[in-house]
This record gives C-alpha cells, sequence and structure tokens, in this order.
C-alpha cells in the first residue's frame, strides 16, 4: 500500500511539474541574430561548407544509408537516440520546414510541430551559429540535398525521459544565450574569434570533449569556464582533454594539431571511433586559413605552462611537475622496450603484445609516424574509460581517407583469436608500458563489450 501510495505520489509531483512548465516557461524560437563571426567570405559562407563544418553527415547518415536520410542510433545514458531524416523529402524528412523552423531546430531544439528535440541534437552548440551559416545550411539542405523517403525508427526511452515536456525545462536551465559572442581571449584578433566561432558553434566539440553536470548539460559552453574542453564521454569512449597543458593537443605542435585535425594522423596518434568520423566528414575539409585558426585558439586557451622539451604525450593534473614526469616516462619507455627486447620475465600481457602488436608498434611502443600510432601516452590507451581501447583491440580501426592522406590503413581486429582473458591482458599490459600509468583491465569488461 506504502509503495503505490509514493507512486501516485510521485505522479502527482510530475503533473504539477509537467503542469507548471506548460504554463510558465513558453516553447522557445529565436529570432535571426545578429551576425557577429569575424572575417566573413563567400566561401566560408557557402552552403556546401556550412553543412561540412557542422558535421551534420556524422550523425543523420546511417552506415550504408543515403546521405543525411537519418536511422543512426545515437547511444546516451538513457538509451538509443536516433537521428532524424533532414533530406527535403516532404513526407519523412524536412521538405515542409521554413527557415524559422529550419533555425528554431538549430539553435532551440525544436521541430516543426514545436516539439522538443533531444538534446543528442547539439542544439546547444548550434545555438552559437551565425545567421549567415544557419541559412547557408538551410539553402542546402533544401537545395543541395537529394529527398530520401525514409522512415527512422522512433526513439523510445524509457519513464521518465519519454516524457519531452521535461525538456522545455532543460533548456530553461542549461541554454545560454543565443548567437556567437566573442570573450576577451579573442578580443581584438580576427583569428582566433574565426577559431573561437569554428569550435563553439559549428565544430560543436564541446559535445564531446566537455563533461557533463548534474543535469546533463554541458559544463563549459565556452572558455569562459575551465571545464570547457576539459574531456567528456561520447557512447562509452572518452573524448580526451583539449586544454591543459600536458594534453596531447598542447603538447603538440601547431603543425601536428593541425594534422591530427585535418588528416586523422599525424606523428604521434591518430583518430579513432567518433573523432575518425568528425575527420572523414567535416575537419578535412577545413580550409588553411580556418585550420590555422581552429588550431591558434585551442592553443591560447590552454591551461597551464606546457614543460620545456616535453616530448610525452600525458595529461597531469598539477602542471607545475610535468617536467619531472616527462622524465619519468621517458626512462620507464627506455625501460619497458629494453624488457622486450631481451624477452626475458614478459608478463602474459606482454608476450601476446609481442606476438600480436609488436610487428607494427613496435618494442619501444612508437609504431610508426603517420602510419602505425605511439602507445606511450596514448589517450585513448590511458583513458579513464577502457571502451575505446577494448573496442580497438577487438574490432580494430581504420583511418579515414582524406584528401591531402587518401591511405586508409588499417589495424585488424583481434576478436576471432584472443580470449577476453588474452584482450585485458593486453590492454593493462599497454595501460602501464612504456611510462603509461593507468588501471588494469578485467576480463568482464572485455566480455561484455564483445557482446
Amino acid at each position: 500500500m506504502k509503495t503505490f501510495l509514493r507512486i501516485i505520489a510521485a505522479l502527482v509531483v510530475l503533473g504539477v511539474i509537467a503542469l507548471l512548465a506548460i504554463i510558465f516557461v513558453p516553447v522557445q524560437r529565436t529570432k535571426p541574430t545578429q551576425d557577429l563571426a569575424a572575417n566573413w567570405t563567400p566561401e566560408k559562407g557557402a552552403p556546401l561548407y556550412a553543412a561540412r563544418m557542422a558535421d551534420c553527415a556524422a550523425c543523420h547518415t546511417a552506415k550504408d544509408g543515403k546521405p543525411f536520410a537519418g536511422g543512426k542510433a545515437i547511444e546516451s545514458p538513457m538509451g538509443a537516440i536516433y537521428a532524424s531524416n533532414i533530406t527535403p523529402d516532404k513526407k519523412t524528412g524536412i521538405g515542409n520546414w521554413s527557415l524559422d523552423d529550419f533555425r528554431a531546430a538549430l539553435v532551440d531544439g525544436v521541430d516543426d510541430e514545436g516539439h522538443h528535440l533531444y538534446p543528442a541534437m547539439p542544439y546547444e552548440n548550434y545555438r552559437h551559429l551565425s545567421e549567415t551559416d544557419i541559412r547557408a545550411l538551410y539553402a542546402y539542405f533544401m537545395n543541395d540535398v537529394k529527398p530520401v523517403e525514409n522512415d527512422v525508427p522512433q526513439t523510445a526511452l524509457a519513464f521518465p525521459f519519454n516524457q519531452r515536456w521535461g525538456i522545455r525545462l532543460w533548456n530553461w536551465v542549461a541554454l545560454d544565450t543565443p548567437g556567437f559572442h566573442p570573450s576577451d581571449v579573442v578580443a581584438g584578433d580576427d583569428q582566433l574569434a574565426r577559431g573561437a566561432y569554428l569550435v563553439q558553434g559549428p565544430g560543436h566539440c564541446a559535445a564531446c570533449h566537455s563533461p557533463r553536470n548534474a543535469i546533463m548539460a554541458e559544463d563549459g559552453k565556452t572558455a569562459a569556464s575551465d571545464s570547457f574542453l576539459s574531456g567528456g564521454e561520447v557512447g562509452g569512449w572518452s573524448a580526451p582533454d583539449l586544454r591543459h597543458a600536458g594534453a596531447p593537443a598542447q603538447m603538440w605542435s601547431a603543425d601536428q594539431l593541425k594534422a591530427y585535425l585535418t588528416t586523422g594522423r599525424n606523428a604521434h596518434s591518430a583518430v579513432t571511433g567518433e573523432m575518425g568520423l568528425a575527420v572523414e566528414h567535416s575537419l578535412q575539409y577545413m580550409t588553411d586559413a580556418d585550420a590555422d585558426a581552429m588550431v591558434a585558439y585551442l592553443h591560447k586557451i590552454r591551461l597551464g605552462q606546457p614543460p620545456s622539451g616535453a616530448n610525452a604525450q600525458m595529461t597531469a593534473e598539477d602542471p607545475a611537475q610535468l617536467p619531472n614526469r616527462v622524465a619519468r616516462m621517458d626512462s620507464a619507455r627506455d625501460k619497458t622496450s629494453a624488457m622486450l627486447v631481451a624477452g626475458k620475465d614478459l608478463s602474459a600481457g606482454a608476450r601476446l603484445y609481442m606476438d600480436n602488436c609488436a610487428a607494427c608498434h613496435f618494442s619501444d611502443g612508437k609504431g610508426a609516424p603517420g602510419v602505425f600510432p605511439s602507445l606511450g601516452g596514448n589517450s585513448i590507451v590511458t583513458a579513464d574509460q577502457t571502451t575505446g581501447l577494448i573496442d580497438v583491440i577487438l574490432n580494430g580501426a581504420a583511418m579515414p581517407s582524406t584528401a591531402k592522406r587518401p591511405e586508409a590503413f588499417k589495424m585488424p581486429g583481434f576478436a576471432h583469436r584472443l580470449s577476453d582473458a588474452d584482450v585485458a591482458q593486453i590492454a593493462s599490459f599497454l595501460r602501464t608500458a612504456w611510462g603509461n600509468d593507468a588501471g588494469s583491465v578485467d576480463a568482464a569488461a572485455v566480455a561484455k563489450l564483445r557482446q
């Protein structure tokens, strides 16, 4: 009886909240904003370029599906959210949408009928888009994309996440002022302002690389917050910290960071997971000026000072300790390499590494620049979330083919030849070799992901 009464009380409270939300929190539709993005040119405002920079294809094109026809499952902590059909098909797509409808979806997370979109659609970030880009995107989808009739699966989250009225309250709490507003960090510098715009708006980098707060909103949407781009999680994979002095993005030179963003590889690392899609569908198409602007901005917002002469890839909580940690990592790298070359007193994980991985990544773990990524200090290897590392060992990984680097190197998967215990031992070895300092991996975690 008490349980029944609690359920009734909870439903009454939810009903009251819903009523208050409907009465006092109106559905928001933002009017056109002043275009504050710096140094626009016809090329940057062109429809195709705007669509590429916003990376719409990565979510709205399903595997083996038609471009932008939707149906891809976007994993969230609440369950799978299916991306919609955004082709100009009048029956199942957005062919009947006005420019105002389109703007409301991008900026406010509201569709043409006033229904709230789940925040898997990154309108938290797209609300920083310029009016120029919003109009360019609308022109692209209405005029340049082929209509495709495709009824996508309906998103069916469990209660209470299936109650979309709650998103109205979420928007009221989570969303900031629409439009792009250059901060003091980039004031007076057109290149930095352009970089800030690309990162905060169309690039929606914070959607993955910023942590989430208690209500699952981005904890840091601009560089005014130290949490901005300090590391997040997407689909169980860690999205690395981009800001602290010891993070790879800050340790790399401008040329190396630019190469990573535009080709998916550099002398130290290579993209995997969702970042591979971002490079394939979006970042590789950046103009040199835009790529330089993005790199300059990311380096500008660094937190802490980098160590002199550092050549390791790592993240440290205390920047003052970085020089000492670099020296320790170099020593540990040499020690691991010597052990593997000698072939004595090898752990099970080390033996499995030599049998399965060393041919490409070598005994020093450095791999080959631009071909096989380095494993020492690699953010996927050392991440708190081990999903990415386990997934790569089980299923392999492929670098995207880009205009500047068309070769698509692919690492094979080892699921067919390695047991769950084998994968756990290799992963645990990698996370402690060459100066890495991360926890071990349990076979149960491998088994769960394999299923």
